[in-house]
């Protein structure tokens, strides 16, 4: 009798998860820190699910690692209420929304309606460029490894240059900035030794795959699994490494995949069901299949991260040179994002006069601060 009273407690918990997550997935507009003001909203100030230090401390763990931020605390937060069925209903609610909206965009956009969303996807990335600019390249030091890395990944074509960027800006960071040490506090989240360890070798088995395996290699499912390991701070950042391992490739042409990105913006939801757009233009014949197939490749990485490092995670970043690595490959990550913004985003996107007008007042639009991201793609999609 215990048992069943535990196992019904366990899903009344995990659907109570589960709902709580969608709800924000349906209005959850704006990006993932905004997403994290709406996790602290609910779950610190409304629901008490977790004090104000843990949910710190969490945000703080997904800053760190690769993946999508808002997902990875989401997840965490799911963890911490009802453990590891908890962090899966917590990212399924979160996720669905904007999936099934990214899916079924992948199946029935116009051409029309690809010309507007280019010219978003453009304002768009040059205004986060613009931002995380201004906050992460502070001196002449960071600036000139971003440069560097922008015109490294221009002449390095595809994920291999990509990589070879990050890797630069973190060596670089480690060779010309000083070191700095800030002590993070332990997360208070039960993940058992061999939980983390088996999330670990997940993630070691799953890339290893995608680099060597016959057939996966250079593929949708490849480039996905990939960018998830990859991209440190979600969001925009992804746009580079999805970009160079799908479009060259021929796998999707330029046109419908800034479509797809620019529609991303207008929606509720974490950034990364653009990858569901992808599944669904890529295998239209297995849409819905290969469009949830396409977000499990791309949110696994992080997700498995968040399951391997929770225990570890203080002593690695108060290491200061772990960090001095970490500072150079988001700077590393703004030059990827400038040489993206310049090919194929400028040199593709714009056609005359008309596009460069429209994409210019799109950008200073986001950037008076006044007009929201999905209002400037819908006005954008309706031109």
């Amino acid at each position: 009798m215990s048992n069943a009273n535990s196992s019904g407690g366990n899903v009344h918990r995990a659907l109570e998860i589960f709902w709580a997550f969608l709800r924000l997935g349906l209005i959850a507009f704006g990006g993932p820190i905004a997403h994290l003001v709406f996790f602290r909203r609910w779950f610190v100030e409304q629901r008490r699910w977790l004090s104000d230090t843990a949910y710190t401390q969490i945000v703080a763990l997904a800053q760190v690692i690769p993946g999508p931020a808002s997902s990875q605390a989401g997840f965490a937060i799911g963890l911490h209420r009802g453990g590891l069925v908890g962090g899966i209903a917590a990212w399924i609610g979160f996720t669905l929304p904007a999936a099934v909206i990214m899916i079924g965009f992948g199946t029935v956009y116009t051409q029309g309606f690809i010309s507007g969303l280019k010219l978003a996807a453009i304002a768009v990335v040059a205004h986060a460029l613009y931002g995380m600019a201004k906050s992460i390249c502070v001196d002449w030091q960071r600036g000139a490894i971003a440069m560097v890395c922008a015109i490294g990944a221009s002449v390095i074509p595809g994920i291999f240059g990509q990589i070879s960027m990050l890797l630069l800006g973190a060596i670089a960071a480690l060779m010309l900035l000083k070191p700095t040490a800030t002590p993070h506090q332990a997360i208070n989240i039960p993940v058992s030794r061999t939980l983390a360890v088996s999330a670990f070798l997940l993630f070691i088995i799953g890339f290893l795959l995608t680099l060597g395996l016959p057939g996966i290699h250079g593929g949708l499912w490849s480039v996905l699994f990939q960018s998830g390991a990859l991209v440190f701070g979600g969001g925009h950042v992804v746009l580079p490494l999805l970009e160079s391992g799908l479009v060259p490739t021929g796998l999707i042409d330029t046109e419908a995949f800034l479509a797809g990105y620019g529609a991303a913006q207008a929606i509720p939801g974490p950034l990364f069901t653009f990858a569901g757009y992808l599944g669904a233009q890529i295998h239209p014949e297995l849409a819905i299949l290969a469009g949830g197939l396409a977000l499990i490749c791309i949110f696994a990485p992080g997700l498995l991260l968040v399951l391997a490092l929770l225990p570890v995670w203080q002593r690695l970043t108060d290491f200061p040179r772990a960090q001095q690595a970490l500072t150079g490959i988001n700077i590393a990550v703004v030059g990827l994002l400038a040489a993206v913004l310049i090919n194929p985003l400028l040199l593709q996107g714009i056609n005359d006069w008309k596009d460069a007008a429209v994409a210019l007042l799109a950008f200073a639009a986001l950037l008076s601060g006044r007009v929201p991201v999905y209002l400037v793609v819908i006005i954008c999609a309706a031109i």
